[in-house]
């Protein structure tokens, strides 16, 4: 199978492919899908397997970064990973994938995410389940009982495109978030463009949402803000629905602050959309990183990654004043051995305590690790 990236007059293929992978698109959805891939397309990202002039595999990887601790990481997007079913069994999906990981190397990505259809060949390749994409029901009216004074908000187009991704950035950047991704600034422009999402643009937040259910709930695509005023002013257009809308369907953090805003909360419904992440190059992931103020480590590492070798080997980190470095070291007998799911892991917050007891961890007491790289990571996003 020859990897090469797809043109134009592929795409007619790709169709067929995806719909017999996964279910027949409408030609609305699949307008709509060619929108959303275009820049994708254009940058030579989106590639295909090809088995003589048949295509008999796609995936495509998204151009963008990923918020930890407050500072954006350069990140490859994985979505659209498709085998025609006729040629499963063959190995085709691990080829694929191996070389989409050194695609995000070439390109510079430091680390990698996905959103798993099957977990077993991602973890095969060093990708390891980091976070999810919470999808939360909340009370429209509990919402329109939010006191809110009047901030200024308008309406935002794909004209809007820079600003938006601007105030977003330092919104995440502002509350160290860790998990959510920017996108490159060719998507904004698609992304606002949408005839279905209704956006809102104020000085330090964002608010997207589209209509749901025949038109009977609220669905919250990303709701942003840096101020209490704001907050406040965001989630009130929102709530303005409820006499239409009596449920609202948002992607939030699991820590959100518009969950205690409204008065009463009891029971809610959380739906978790999984995704996996991956350390393409080590250094230059722990380097670009944010950490938790007030936390210093310095720890021998021995970390193995079979598919990218540069990662492999004996390292010394050293974490302190919210900066990392990751440098090459002598053998150490006292070091923390991990592979590069263990590490991916680490990156992504999951304590060193649930990692030494999975197997993903050994070697001496690595509990200040968890300290250093404590995080709820979080997505708005789903490619």
């Amino acid at each position: 199978m020859e990897i090469r990236a797809l043109a134009p007059a592929d795409l007619a293929v790709t169709r067929d492919i995806r719909a017999r992978a996964f279910g027949r698109m409408t030609d609305a959805r699949w307008e709509a899908s060619l929108r959303y891939s275009a820049p994708v397309l254009e940058a030579g990202r989106w590639f295909g397997g090809f088995d003589g002039d048949r295509i008999v595999a796609t995936g495509r990887i998204h151009d963008m970064t990923q918020w930890w601790h407050g500072r954006a990481v350069s990140m490859g997007g994985i979505g659209g990973i498709t085998v025609a079913p006729e040629e499963r069994g063959r190995g085709l999906g691990r080829r694929l994938m191996t070389e989409i990981l050194d695609r995000c190397a070439g390109f510079g990505h430091a680390v990698s995410m996905l959103y798993p259809a099957t977990t077993r060949i991602y973890r095969s390749l060093g990708w390891e389940h980091a976070g999810a994409q919470h999808k939360i029901e909340i009370s429209a009216e509990a919402l329109r009982g939010i006191a809110a004074e009047r901030v200024p908000v308008r309406r935002a187009g794909p004209e809007d495109a820079a600003e938006v991704a601007a105030v977003i950035g330092r919104v995440h950047a502002s509350a160290g978030d860790c998990g959510p991704v920017g996108w490159h600034g060719s998507m904004w422009p698609v992304l606002l463009g949408d005839p279905d999402e209704y956006c809102y643009l104020a000085e330090d937040g964002f608010l997207a949402y589209r209509w749901a259910e025949g038109n009977t709930a609220l669905e919250v695509v990303r709701a942003v803000a840096a101020s209490e005023r704001t907050l406040r002013a965001l989630w009130a257009i929102v709530g303005s629905g409820s006499s239409t809308a009596p449920t609202v369907k948002a992607c939030v953090s699991p820590l959100d602050p518009v969950l205690w805003l409204p008065g009463e909360r009891e029971k809610e419904t959380v739906r978790r959309s999984q995704w996996m992440l991956r350390v393409v190059d080590a250094p230059a992931a722990i380097e670009a990183r944010g950490y938790p103020e007030g936390v210093a480590v310095s720890v021998p590492l021995e970390i193995d990654d079979p598919q990218r070798p540069e990662n492999t080997g004996h390292w010394r980190l050293e974490i302190k004043d919210g900066e990392g470095r990751l440098e090459r070291s002598r053998e150490d007998a006292a070091a923390v051995r991990l592979g590069v799911r263990g590490l991916s892991a680490l990156y992504a917050g999951v304590p060193v305590a649930t990692l030494r007891r999975v197997g993903l961890v050994e070697g001496r007491d690595a509990g200040a690790l968890s300290a250093a790289f404590a995080a709820t990571p979080f997505s708005l996003d789903y490619f």
